[in-house]
């Protein structure tokens, strides 16, 4: 990282790679890029943070409902390409997005390691919403997710939060904050909290491809 700033808040740095050893010692220390086209690499550290702890996360009768009865089902690191591609699609706001090539395939690569994982959400066979992150040890990075139906996107946060109590990840990173994670219980922690929080619970372990039954 090649320049410390100080405008606006959370932004840390401009420059360097996405290689995947600068991407985990990245995360390792609470620190991820965003960043839109014509721009450098950015790196970000936000204060507070926003983070949920999978014991807290709170579902509403309604996603309770279409998680018993709805259409769909879920899956684990079956289709990582089309689901970050899924993320990196134009949304109803505007054209841009922040998941440009380059992103694309520098978390293709970390899932290939075993580090990036997808949860996925599907109507019969088509992919309708789903999620991806990056795993180090006890810690989950929640980086983007995408809805093609409604509560698609709830339904695969709701699966990853199943697998994290299974699998005992204590931490899943929601980065900056938005009335939306609020409703489903995450809430900020201070920056320094946060810090503390990876200290004690990440590790530069791949995990492996997440194998599990569809649901």
């Amino acid at each position: 990282m090649d320049q410390a700033l100080r405008e606006p808040a959370g932004l840390l740095a401009a420059g360097g790679d996405l290689k995947p050893a600068r991407l985990l010692a990245a995360y390792e220390r609470g620190v991820f890029p965003w960043y839109s086209a014509q721009q450098p690499i950015l790196w970000w550290s936000p204060d507070p943070r926003m983070v949920l702890f999978p014991a807290e996360f709170k579902r509403s009768r309604s996603l309770s409902k279409t998680l018993r009865h709805g259409p769909f089902r879920t899956a684990l690191d079956q289709a990582f390409s089309a689901t970050i591609r899924g993320c990196a699609a134009p949304r109803r706001s505007g054209p841009e997005t922040w998941l440009n090539q380059d992103m694309i395939e520098s978390y293709a690569e970390l899932h290939e390691l075993g580090f990036g994982h997808s949860v996925e959400t599907y109507r019969a066979d088509s992919l309708v919403g789903g999620l991806y992150g990056i795993q180090l040890g006890q810690v989950f990075f929640g980086e983007s997710m995408f809805s093609l139906e409604r509560d698609a996107s709830k339904v695969a946060l709701a699966r990853l939060v199943q697998e994290c109590l299974a699998r005992d990840i204590k931490l899943i990173d929601c980065q900056v904050a938005s009335p939306h994670l609020g409703g489903l219980g995450a809430r900020e922690v201070s920056r320094s909290e946060f810090v503390s929080l990876l200290r004690r619970y990440a590790c530069r372990v791949p995990s492996g491809k997440w194998l599990s039954q569809a649901q």
